[in-house]
């Protein structure tokens, strides 16, 4: 198996990189279409028309529905087309992302990401959530190269809510276990090919950064103020675990956020806060030793994360919605399956049972 290494061409990070944006992607376009739901344009826009010196004829600003579908991929693109745009801005979180990609994709045009809240790895990534109108998964989808260029401005995201943060450590947790699990079952990566030495090396990086400074980077948001840190924390949320987990490839800690989402006791829980949960319940599945078991529980107490079933929406179950959560997990196609010699919706459940019991006992020794 060839083993493959995707990457976004561009990766800008710092404070006021917003204030820099247009000598990053001028070569990418003349006219640039400027996606945002109506929140973030609000809070952005001013900034925007002042990186392009207030030419705003090279600028088309269009709210953004809030929901990534088809028809909204369709509809701005139809937009960007109309208003001869021949590149496409997303600002804001992974929907809008996911849908400007959808829109870059069909209309052949180049695709910046501008994310406000450090949520999920998403930025990096060349890949969309498709949901159908009704606000119901549809269908991921797949593109041939990742964005052209990832603009991340640290004073914004040291301003968002603290919880999106602590999520996007919580999704960036996963990245090296899920990719340590691909290695040792020589399963693809989320780009058809073998894991490289840079892709894992990626994901070690991520998973050490956020050890070392996750929570330094926590209490710097929490005042609202950017420190190397926080720096540090943000570029493994965004760009180590994007990449890595591209390339590194997924295992079972995304799969088991896959099946609590069948689950509406849950779905207020955020993607990267389940997905430390199922970071959990991975070791558990593999019998990690209980040293490494230790240090991920550590760290999710420490910043805050979940390690129980009560803090995913669940402070009271049944047997048989576990039984749904692992038979959603074990679903054809699942990166689960990625898992060296299998695995069993039994054997799911018993992990996840597992897992909740093993941060029950952490949590009542405190």
């Amino acid at each position: 198996m060839l083993t493959v290494m995707r990457a976004p061409s561009r990766y800008v990070q710092g404070p006021n990189a917003l204030l820099q944006l247009k000598q990053h992607i001028e070569a990418l376009g003349n006219k640039f279409f400027v996606v945002a739901d109506g929140f973030v344009m609000n809070m952005t826009r001013d900034l925007i028309e002042q990186a392009f010196d207030h030419q705003t004829e090279q600028l088309v600003f269009e709210e953004f529905n809030g929901q990534c579908t088809i028809n909204e991929i369709e509809r701005l693109k139809e937009l960007a087309k109309q208003n001869g745009c021949d590149a496409i801005i997303g600002i804001g979180g992974g929907r809008t992302f996911d849908t400007v990609k959808g829109v870059a994709h069909f209309a052949n045009i180049p695709v910046i990401i501008i994310p406000t809240v450090a949520a999920t790895d998403a930025p990096c990534t060349a890949l969309s959530v498709i949901y159908s109108d009704d606000g119901k998964f549809d269908q991921y989808m797949f593109y041939p190269k990742n964005p052209d260029a990832v603009i991340v401005d640290s004073t914004i995201l040291a301003k968002a809510p603290v919880r999106f943060l602590v999520a996007g450590m919580g999704d960036a947790l996963g990245t090296y276990f899920e990719a340590r699990t691909c290695v040792n079952s020589k399963a693809m990566n989320l780009v058809a090919g073998g894991v490289s030495q840079a892709g894992f090396a990626l994901s070690k990086l991520c998973y050490e950064t956020l050890l070392r400074d996750g929570l330094k980077a926590k209490l710097a948001a929490e005042n609202g103020v950017t420190v190397p840190a926080l720096e540090n924390v943000l570029e493994a949320a965004t760009y180590l675990s994007g990449v890595g987990a591209e390339n590194g490839g997924l295992a079972a800690a995304h799969s088991i956020y896959n099946g609590f989402t069948v689950l509406e006791q849950c779905e207020k829980t955020m993607h990267g806060e389940i997905v430390a949960f199922g970071t959990l319940v991975q070791l558990v599945l593999e019998n990690s030793p209980m040293e490494e078991i230790e240090d991920v529980i550590d760290f999710c107490l420490t910043v805050g994360l979940p390690i129980t079933l009560a803090q995913i929406g669940l402070p009271e179950f049944h047997h048989d919605q576990i039984m749904r959560v692992a038979t959603a997990a074990c679903a054809e196609g699942e990166t689960i399956h990625n898992t060296l010699g299998g695995v069993t919706v039994d054997e799911v459940h018993n992990a996840i049972l597992a897992a909740n019991a093993l941060g029950e006992h952490y949590l009542h020794s405190l």
